[in-house]
């Protein structure tokens, strides 16, 4: 079955709007195993909204239109999209008396265009919204269909979620079934290259990398009749690319690092404090953003200057002289003296140059040290992150997370 996504509103095409609409329902259809061969974006003129459509009909099997179901005149999609259907309108009661209810519950008088929004098809599939006043609707017509989907986002995935996915997984009989592998600390080329039987034999499971700072992640995709009977396809791979692969794999469940280092203190019973320096508590961040890190997180310290590494960790003002706060000595004795002081099971820190300015021929930009304290001692990892202040802030975080991954695994 092949779909093709219409978004309607000339605010679009001006760039007033971010279109997210068309990545969630993308993103959907393929899990959904509906192919999606085209994505237009059309404005609020209804002989190009009407060409759009009859384009989109005559080479895919279903339309899904987004916009244009509002109050106003500019709001074109449901009328244009009958009149190539041939289907009537009628005024849906119910949706009258949804939209008033809507209204009513806001202390709002509901303004007499709204009732625009109740003219629906005769025959065809009401999709009732939860998060609105515009209902949606499915026409249907030798054997091909349009949907029709409000604007506003949240309105937009209610509507998808509970009308449209039930109407395309009766429709398709199969789905799509994805699993996500994330792997830090090994670069996209090197993965391939150790998977390289996996890529060349795609005939039942397919394999899609793709890289974001710091990490490659590698989509299995299966087509197949329910997530029983993909689970039952995947699970095996999955297994033989954890193995292959090793410690660089910290997850076959879509988590981020973060997710997965917290889970392992909880599982574990240890507890983590933080000294940052030049990632600024981007670190703490990442962590906190982390449902029920309470548990396991017990404080973090944004130690920017040097007289604040010494108050606040306790690091001896000759090793700042001598070596700098740069250096492997300063990142060990952060790490464990924010370890001490807090009484925490892990200390980890980081101390770096950003950039774009500080560095030099012996400290460039980009240099950055991270250490993790334990009460078995404390390990620093030099590394070189590149030169733009903001890549480098974010490798230097994700690289110190996954060091505690690493001490927590070993």
């Amino acid at each position: 079955m092949i779909a093709e996504i219409i978004c309607v509103g000339t605010e679009l095409l001006m760039g007033q709007i971010v279109n997210t609409n068309a990545q969630y329902i993308s993103k959907r259809l393929s899990e959904l195993g509906v192919n999606l061969y085209f994505e237009v974006t059309v404005g609020d003129n209804p002989k190009r909204l009407e060409e759009t459509i009859k384009t989109a009909l005559s080479r895919s099997d279903i339309a899904i239109l987004t916009g244009g179901l509002g109050p106003t005149v500019d709001d074109i999609t449901k009328e244009v999209s009958a009149s190539v259907m041939g289907k009537e309108f009628v005024l849906h009661e119910e949706s009258v008396t949804k939209i008033a209810e809507y209204f009513k519950a806001r202390g709002i008088p509901m303004p007499e265009n709204n009732t625009k929004q109740a003219m629906l098809p005769k025959d065809g599939i009401i999709l009732e919204n939860s998060c609105g006043t515009a209902p949606g609707c499915i026409m249907e017509k030798d054997e091909k269909a349009l949907i029709l989907l409000p604007g506003p986002p949240v309105e937009m995935k209610a509507m998808f979620e509970s009308g449209v996915a039930p109407y395309l997984e009766k429709r398709s009989g199969e789905i799509l079934y994805s699993r996500i592998v994330r792997i830090y600390g090994m670069g996209e080329s090197l993965v391939q290259e150790k998977l390289k039987d996996f890529f060349e034999d795609q005939s039942r499971v397919s394999i899609a990398p793709y890289v974001k700072t710091g990490e490659t992640t590698l989509r299995l995709t299966t087509r197949c009749k329910n997530e029983k009977e993909g689970e039952k396809v995947l699970l095996p791979i999955l297994e033989k690319i954890k193995t292959r692969l090793g410690d660089v794999v910290y997850s076959i469940d879509d988590e981020e690092l973060e997710e997965v280092v917290v889970k392992l203190l909880k599982e574990q019973g240890k507890t983590l404090a933080l000294a940052e320096s030049c990632t600024g508590g981007l670190i703490s961040a990442k962590i906190v953003s982390v449902s029920g890190c309470s548990d396991v997180f017990i404080e973090s310290s944004v130690t920017y200057a040097n007289d604040a590494k010494v108050r606040r960790l306790g690091v001896k003002e000759e090793t700042l002289l001598k070596h700098g706060a740069v250096s492997y000595e300063t990142a060990y004795e952060m790490a464990e003296g924010i370890r001490k002081m807090s009484g925490s099971d892990i200390g980890a820190s980081v101390t770096g140059i950003a950039g774009p300015s500080g560095g030099s021929k012996e400290k460039p930009v980009g240099l950055v040290y991270i250490a993790v304290s334990t009460k078995d001692g404390t390990e620093v990892q030099k590394l070189n992150l590149g030169n733009v202040r903001e890549v480098v802030r974010e490798r230097a975080a994700k690289a110190v997370i996954d060091m505690v991954r690493q001490s927590l695994i070993k």
